[in-house]
This record gives C-alpha cells, structure tokens and sequence, in this order.
C-alpha cells in the first residue's frame, strides 16, 4: 500500500494517523511531505511500524524545510537534514532511499521496490521560460514554492546541483539491478510532467520533478510508479505502466469521516479495475 503528503502539523492528520488500524502483512510506501518537523516525522515512523510488517519512506520536500525543531535548536539544513532523517527512520527500522531495494516476495511479486530521492531541477518549466526567469513568471500567478524560502541545498551550489548528483548516483543503483526483475519506483515528485494536473496551481510545475526521469519507467521496467506532492490523487497510465499519485493532503482536502484507512492506495498486486 502506499500513501504521501500526511502534513503532520495538523492535528487533523495526527489524529487520523492515531486512529489508523493495523494491517498487519503488509508493507506501507510513504512517498513524502509527511511532516516538517523531526517529532511529527517520528510520530509517523512509530505509528506506521506499529501497523505495518514493512515501512518504506522518501523525502518530500516539506521534509527538507529548515524550520525550528519542537525543542527550539537550530535548524538543520539540505543534505545534513536529509541524513539526519535517514538515521531516524532506520532507528525504527524504515527503509530509506539510502538503503539496499528490498523485494517485494508477496502478490504480484517478486518485485524490487525502489524508493528514490530525486529532486527538481526546474526543467518542468515552459520552453518560453528561462531557468533565471521561473520565480518571477511563477509569481505573476501567486504560485511560487516555498521551497524558495526554505529549502537550503547545502552543501550544494543549487538545488539542480543537488537533484544532478542524486540523478547520477540513483541512475547507477537501477542500473545495477537484475534485469529479469520487474521495479516498482518511488519518488516524491512525479517522474513525467505529463502526470502533472493542478489546474489552480500551473505555475507550480517547475518545482514538481526533472525531465532527465522521463522514461525510467521503461528503462527500469516499472510495474508501478509512486509518487505525491500534487495532492490531486489519481491514477494514470503510461506505456503498460500504472503511475499512482497517492497524496492524503492538508485538511480540507480529504474526507475524515473515511478516516485515513480510505487513502491507502494498493500498489501490488495490480487493483481489480483497470489495465493490467
């Protein structure tokens, strides 16, 4: 099952997630933007462990946001974030995009699940719109990410430079795989910019992904691509493959008398409807 975009700052959320049942033989993919702080993303760490036989997260980009901790010490920043977080979840046992592919051994299995922390690096940006003019172009419309403010890249020179060295070093990592082996990948951010729908937002597009992953889902024989970060849930198709956009959202954006349980989204084996 997978499930992303938890926005654990509300208390809506946290109290969806407190009343989550157990589902005790199955994995659980968390595709992102579950919470900013470090205490909110270990809530969900222990709660989802709780109730899952496996936990397997990637960043969002809420995540990497250098905002003050509950117990008021500096915020970390980029990749000394990142990898603070990577520690967290492997104290609870979650599986990091830092980690060795796990196989998937159960229905629709066996499968390598791939979780992948990519980046943007605002190629999914008009051909008119120069890389120097996004933020002015995106402001024209109120839709510029807040990613702007408050996601530092340290050590790197920019968050392309950052998203270019996780291309290459993931790249190498797929590539390494069996080949006989079907995959199923997650990223935070959608690997094609025609999955991208936020009619309110169009602006938004160039801090949703790179086009460098546009057709890793052939490449690297991807039954099932995860991503978030749209909150527009959907499911799309592309060259026999299934993309699941598996965003819960901020408040206001889902129904909390279904209780978070409604959300998950099944990834393997592929759901009764649709192609296979």
């Amino acid at each position: 099952m997978a499930i992303s975009d938890l926005h654990l700052s509300s208390a809506a959320n946290r109290d969806a997630l407190a009343a989550l049942p157990g589902f005790a033989d199955d994995w659980l993919i968390v595709a992102g933007d579950v919470a900013e702080r470090f205490d909110h993303l270990a809530l969900a760490f222990e709660t989802f462990t709780r109730r899952f036989a496996q936990v397997i997260w990637v960043p969002g980009n809420h995540e990497l946001w250098s905002v003050p901790e509950q117990d008021g010490q500096p915020p970390l920043r980029g990749a000394a974030r990142y990898q603070a977080q990577v520690a967290l979840a492997r104290s609870f046992g979650v599986l990091t995009p830092e980690d060795s592919f796990p196989l998937w051994p159960g229905p629709g299995g066996p499968c390598v699940i791939a979780p992948l922390f990519l980046l943007y690096d605002y190629s999914f940006r008009p051909s008119a719109i120069a890389r120097e003019d996004v933020v002015a172009w995106a402001t024209e419309q109120r839709s510029v990410c807040a990613d702007e403010m408050l996601l530092d890249p340290a050590p790197f020179a920019s968050r392309e430079d950052w998203c270019a060295s996780r291309l290459d070093w993931t790249e190498q990592r797929l590539l390494a795989l069996d080949p006989s082996l079907p995959t199923v990948l997650i990223n935070h951010f959608p690997l094609r910019d025609d999955l991208i729908h936020i009619p309110r937002a169009p602006r938004f597009t160039p801090w949703c992904g790179t086009k460098a992953t546009d057709d890793w889902h052939r490449r690297f024989r991807a039954r099932v691509v995860v991503s978030g970060h749209l909150h527009v849930r959907r499911t799309d198709w592309r060259d026999g493959c299934r993309f699941e956009e598996v965003s819960l959202g901020h408040p206001r954006q889902w129904n909390h008398a279904q209780g978070m349980a409604s959300y998950l989204r099944q990834i393997l084996p592929n759901p009764p409807n649709g192609p296979t």
